[in-house]
Order: C-alpha cells, then sequence, then structure tokens
C-alpha cells in the first residue's frame, strides 16, 4: 500500500510581499522546508511538490538528494497544480498539504494516514473559536450558531482514485480546497481534530507567529 502526499506550491505570494512565502526563512530553514521535513518524518511513501515556475530551480537545490522528493511544474490555480501532481502519482491513498503550512507535525500526518484508510475522505479541521456574523452591504444581517462550525486545514486525504476522479469530473474550475470538491460531487467527507497552531502562513505577520511555534 503507498501512500504519497502532494504539496501545492504554485501560488505567487501576492500578499505576502517581494518574495515568495514558501522561500522565507524561520531560524535556520525556510517555509517549505518546515513543511517538507514532516513529511519526511512520516509514514508517506513520496512526496510531489507542485511548484511556481519561478521558484522551481530554488525547490531542486534545497531538497538535492532527497529520493522520496519529486518536484514539478504546478498549474495557474491551486486545484490545478492539485491535479498536476495526482496525474504525477502512483499510489493508493494521497495526502494534499498547503506547502505554506509549516507547523504540521509527523504525528498529524500519521493520523490522517490512518484514518483515510478507514473512511476514503478526510480534512484536518478545528472548531470555530470566534463567534461568526454574516454581513452584507458593511451591515450585520445575522449572528451564525458556530457550534457546528470548523475551520478547514490541511493536510486533507483522500482514496487516489476517488480524489482522482474528481479531479477529472470538475476540471476547469476553481475550488480552493480538494475536500470541497468531493462535497460537491455528493460524497462523504469527514474530519479529524487539528491544531490551531497549523497555521497557513500568508502576511509577514504570520512569519512572526511561526516563530513563535517554532522556536
Amino acid at each position: 500500500m503507498k501512500i504519497n502526499a502532494i504539496i501545492p506550491a504554485g501560488g505567487t505570494s501576492s500578499r505576502f510581499g517581494n518574495k515568495n512565502k514558501l522561500l522565507e526563512k524561520i531560524f535556520d530553514k525556510t517555509v517549505i522546508e518546515y513543511t517538507v521535513d514532516a513529511f519526511l518524518a512520516s509514514n508517506v511513501d513520496e512526496i510531489i511538490i507542485c511548484a511556481n515556475i519561478s521558484i522551481m530551480e530554488d525547490l531542486k537545490q534545497i531538497f538535492a538528494g532527497k529520493d522520496k522528493i519529486k518536484i514539478i511544474e504546478g498549474g495557474k490555480c491551486r486545484q490545478q497544480s492539485v491535479f498536476n501532481g495526482l496525474k504525477a502519482s502512483d499510489c493508493d491513498y494521497v495526502l494534499i498539504h498547503d506547502g505554506a503550512r509549516p507547523m504540521v507535525t509527523p504525528e498529524l500526518i500519521n493520523q490522517t494516514i490512518e484514518m483515510v484508510k478507514e473512511v476514503s475522505a478526510l480534512t484536518v479541521a478545528t472548531k470555530t473559536i470566534d463567534t461568526i456574523k454574516e454581513v452584507e452591504n458593511g451591515v450585520i444581517k445575522r449572528t451564525i450558531d458556530r457550534a457546528k462550525l470548523y475551520n478547514t486545514q490541511t493536510p486533507q486525504a483522500f482514496g487516489y482514485n476517488l480524489i482522482l476522479d474528481a479531479h477529472r469530473r470538475l476540471a476547469g474550475q476553481n475550488f480552493t480546497d480538494d475536500a470541497g470538491m468531493l462535497e460537491d460531487l455528493g460524497e462523504r467527507v469527514y474530519i479529524i481534530d487539528g491544531s490551531y497552531k497549523n497555521i497557513k502562513i500568508t502576511t509577514q505577520n504570520d512569519i512572526d507567529i511561526a516563530k513563535i511555534y517554532l522556536s
């Protein structure tokens, strides 16, 4: 039984500044190294990084000599990048994880692997702790009951053929997460409890938070 990980890294980091956030250093390592190292320490067999063409050479240098890692060109959006990774895969189950989530742990990855063997589709998620308002034109319309609300994170994990079929059927659209694609097709997607530390690096402020967690 083979387990692959797909790490989409094709974004342009437009909200981060004039540098790709995945190459930003936190102490002695780049953001993408923290992310990938967690998967290298897990039970994943192969890691496929779907990279923006502008950083492919950087990534090849960073991960030179690591046989479990394959670096391919990503797409114009996240969905296309993941689809490229799926087409480059040959496995039974696949985990999909944002390259800009460096606080993921090998323990959480392994828990996800064990659970996907039982349920075929799942996402890491955390319970929403803030009060959520629905707003229209700057005016609050209602307060949404947060008891059933969760914040979606990654990794997300799927039976390989299940998620590959979803990408084929929904090709050309712009889903922001893969669990949402299966939801759209009426498939059942389960959750596994994540960590509030498992943040996604989007702005420079997130780097400061990551330094605290990784110190």
